[in-house]
């Protein structure tokens, strides 16, 4: 997604990113075959949430799905262009570590929570899981993705010289946490989430990109 890292903001007890167009992010593209496959059983109607949709333009992948679509954000440029750009999704701000209560008072619990490339940037990534769990129907599914880290692949990473790179220390506002499959799957199941599923996603097996856990709340 397009945004200047540089021209950050502060707001709603947050820093948010400051986008300038609608553009897909690159991961957009490997990390929606896995991601549709997840969801490939969600019936036409289904209450959809993107939480931490950005600009909205990987929510806006799923308009032929006959779901109710909405996306929230603590981005108000972001906001701003999902809702120009894309205009039958319902997009709003918010800060995914705080609980949603108005979107629950209004509209209710949905039946998926997706969040693409967003808990390795969240501080509190337990409150941000809490209240995608307090988002969902009982039954509901929540799909995360997140770079991959892996023995094999930070190994690699160390012998060719690009470790430094990979975990992007200098990138300001950029990723705080590092997931593997075993830590994030750790902190579903601390959350109350159950039937934890793996995939990984772009590159080679053991050295992807980026992997994706489909989880599921209770009924």
């Amino acid at each position: 997604m397009e945004w200047a890292i540089t021209d950050m903001m502060c707001d709603m007890d947050g820093i948010s990113y400051q986008y300038s167009a609608a553009n897909p992010e690159p991961s957009h593209q490997h990390l929606y075959p896995s991601v549709s496959q997840f969801l490939r059983d969600i019936p036409a109607g289904a209450i959809v949430m993107d939480a931490g949709c950005g600009n909205g333009s990987f929510i806006s992948l799923f308009q032929d799905r006959g779901w109710q679509l909405h996306g929230s954000d603590l981005s108000p440029t972001g906001i701003a262009i999902a809702r120009k750009t894309f205009p039958n999704i319902d997009f709003f701000l918010a800060d995914g570590q705080n609980l949603y209560a108005d979107f629950l008072a209004t509209v209710g619990p949905v039946d998926v929570v997706i969040s693409t490339e967003v808990i390795e940037h969240v501080y509190d990534p337990r409150g941000f899981l809490r209240n995608c769990y307090d988002l969902l129907k009982p039954g509901g599914t929540i799909i995360l993705t997140t770079p991959y880290h892996g023995y094999l692949k930070n190994l690699l990473l160390a012998v060719t010289g690009k470790m430094d790179q990979h975990f992007t220390v200098l990138w300001d506002h950029g990723h705080i946490k590092f997931w593997s499959r075993q830590t994030l799957t750790q902190a579903l199941q601390e959350t109350g989430f159950t039937n934890v599923e793996f995939a990984g996603s772009g590159r080679v097996p053991f050295v992807w990109m980026s992997m994706v856990l489909k989880a599921t709340k209770p009924a």
